[in-house]
């Protein structure tokens, strides 16, 4: 049996959308709102280690949400784009602790993604050599996603709007996909939102 491996997860709750007249983080989910149904999900899952990366609406989000005793920080410069966020919240982790044998990077804003699905990510990861454990979409493998000790560097260095994106695409050799099963749906506008909530609530 595989030794219960130490994994950090970084919740992603610092961008806004331009195409959303609301703060997206707080839309209505379930009994909470997207981002504590992220923060729920992480905080029963597997892994060891629940960080949340805040940016736009910080002090709004921070007045309303419970953490459940998980951290959040603020990233100063989260307008510098999703890549940026990340890079500030594995330094962050890292410097906590540089033990972790994963970093697990999930959206606040995939409200259909639950705890069971990002054990389903753990569990790959921890069964199988390799070094990136992603979720497969239509043509291409994206977020959540769980990068090995040996992409920490690359995370920190992250510096765009494309997030840990481009590390996927560079080791796609490393990279097992693994299919959410049409949960994967991220939401951008507030069509998406009133669709997805009126089909699964």
């Amino acid at each position: 049996m595989p030794k219960e491996l130490n994994i950090a997860i970084l919740i992603m709750a610092a961008g806004t959308s331009s195409r959303m007249k609301a703060i997206k983080q707080l839309l209505p989910w379930g009994d909470s709102t997207f981002i504590g149904n992220a923060i729920n999900n992480a905080k029963k899952s597997k892994a060891t280690k629940v960080l949340t990366v805040l940016g736009a609406y910080d002090q709004e989000i921070k007045k309303v949400t419970n953490f459940l005793g998980t951290a959040s920080i603020l990233n100063p410069n989260w307008k510098m784009g999703l890549g940026n966020s990340i890079t500030y919240g594995t330094k962050h982790l890292l410097e906590q602790d540089t033990d972790y044998d994963g970093i697990l990077v999930m959206l606040a804003d995939q409200p259909l993604l639950d705890m069971q699905y990002l054990n389903r990510l753990i569990d790959n990861f921890s069964n199988s050599k390799h070094s990136i454990v992603a979720t497969k979409y239509n043509n291409r493998v994206g977020v959540p996603a769980i990068f090995g000790k040996v992409h920490f560097k690359a995370l920190l260095e992250l510096n765009s709007d494309y997030g840990a994106r481009e590390i996927i695409k560079t080791h796609l050799n490393d990279v097992m996909g693994i299919s959410a099963d049409g949960k994967e749906l991220d939401i951008d506008t507030l069509e998406e939102y009133e669709r997805v909530k009126k089909s699964n609530q």
